[in-house]
């Protein structure tokens, strides 16, 4: 096969848009927002629809640069943390409320794709969990824990069922998510910034945050030919640390996840699926994957401390992909890349505020669609109208992660989780 490009199938595929110009200058602003990933976005969109537009958004790159633009586009429920562990660390109320954050932010984003009329390719087709072992009681388990903790119903596909809408003898069962969806992300991401755009915010890229500092009763922001005075900050660089606060950056885990996309497929896609819903299967390391409106197949999987090459990305994936549907051998792969996605120890997004008009929206573990448009709402709330919605999440706070320790110990526990996986797999023949 050849070499994949390096650029991503969403930057390939991008909506043509007019670059917002970098910084220059002072600005005074109410708010102003370090970050244009979907965390930034979405607080500034969600600051905006409450009437607040003195508000600026400062991004090093492009929007949607990090993982923002480059995840595997599934909209749905959840955290990184399971749900079953989410009820034992906050009982029944605590962890349905948290959890319902999510399932709100699925129907605000089919809601704002609409309203804003952003064309990034949704399909409301819901999600498959594949049952990558002959065991179901683990799908069993999940389906009664949701429906009884957490009133979510996803359906069940017996082994015949799964397999006439996913042509592969790998899975045995599974769950249907029908409240779930999936997008282009770059394009979200580009709509989003027009959307908050278009009702006053500021959005400046190619303008990297270079000091912050208190000045009286306010934040001055360095940059490399502006400066920003604002009351409030918020801080939502995710994986790709801005340097500004040495407590909050060193909270998280920078980790890479791996995607590529195959050439065109035709009718050879029918051959593998049968359904516009998206997949991922029930191993800890699991491949997920989408069918695109072009007709070719959306690979995904794996996490790792390398952010490795695209040569490397593809090898990898397609090894993976091939234990899937065998049927694609010979496939050629257009498109791979890696991206960074920011994990904290507790596995939780880490959503505070140090009481002094600085704000943090960060750790979405992968997740991070549904809870990014969650915590947006919930800071934006906070700064537009004193609501303490936010506090939810006081449980999970900015522990250290001790880098570069903390990425051995995340290696070493991907790789025993990985091992586990392949020994089950392995037991069961």
């Amino acid at each position: 096969m050849p070499s994949a490009p390096a650029a991503s199938y969403y930057r390939a595929t991008a909506n043509a848009y007019t670059p917002f110009a970098p910084l220059q200058g002072r600005r005074e602003a109410r708010v102003a927002i370090i970050g244009g990933g979907y965390a930034g976005l979405n607080t500034a969109l969600g600051l905006a629809e409450r009437g607040v537009t003195d508000v600026v958004l400062l991004e090093r790159e492009q929007v949607g640069f990090g993982a923002s633009g480059r995840n595997g586009g599934f909209v749905f429920a959840g955290y990184s943390l399971g749900e079953q562990s989410l009820l034992d660390q906050l009982g029944a109320e605590r962890a349905r409320a948290l959890f319902g954050l999510t399932t709100a932010a699925v129907h605000r984003i089919r809601d704002r794709v609409a309203r804003y009329d952003i064309a990034c390719d949704a399909v409301d087709e819901g999600v498959i969990w594949a049952n990558w072992f002959r065991d179901p009681a683990v799908l069993r388990d999940r389906q009664s824990l949701l429906a009884e903790r957490y009133g979510v119903h996803w359906e069940w596909l017996d082994q015949a069922e799964l397999r006439d809408r996913v042509r592969s003898e790998r899975y045995f069962d599974g769950l249907y998510e029908r409240d779930a969806l999936h997008l282009h992300p770059l394009n979200y991401a580009i709509g989003l910034a027009a959307a908050a755009a278009g009702q006053g915010v500021s959005i400046h890229e190619g303008t990297a945050a270079k000091r912050m500092e208190r000045v009286g009763l306010r934040w001055r922001i360095a940059t490399a030919q502006g400066e920003i005075f604002a009351d409030q900050v918020v801080l939502a660089c995710g994986g790709y640390l801005a340097g500004l606060q040495k407590p909050i950056d060193r909270a998280i885990l920078p980790i890479a996840t791996y995607v590529m996309v195959t050439e065109p497929l035709g009718d050879r896609l029918d051959d593998c699926l049968r359904t516009r819903a998206a997949i991922y299967d029930s191993r800890f390391a699991f491949d997920y994957y989408r069918p695109l409106p072009d007709r070719r197949l959306l690979w995904g999987g794996r996490i790792s401390v390398l952010n490795r090459s695209p040569q490397a990305v593809q090898r990898l994936l397609t090894r993976d992909l091939l234990r899937v549907f065998p049927q694609l051998k010979g496939v050629r792969i257009d498109h791979a890349w890696s991206g960074l996605m920011s994990y904290a120890r507790h596995q939780m997004p880490q959503i505070g505020s140090d009481g002094n008009g600085l704000w943090w929206a960060q750790a979405f573990g992968g997740h991070g669609v549904g809870p990014t448009c969650a915590a947006g709402e919930l800071v934006a709330a906070a700064i537009a109208q004193g609501d303490e919605g936010w506090k939810q999440f006081a449980d999970y706070g900015l522990p250290s992660t001790w880098r570069p320790f903390g990425f051995a110990g995340a290696q070493a526990t991907y790789w025993w989780h990985e091992f586990n996986d392949w020994l089950k797999t392995r037991l069961e023949g």
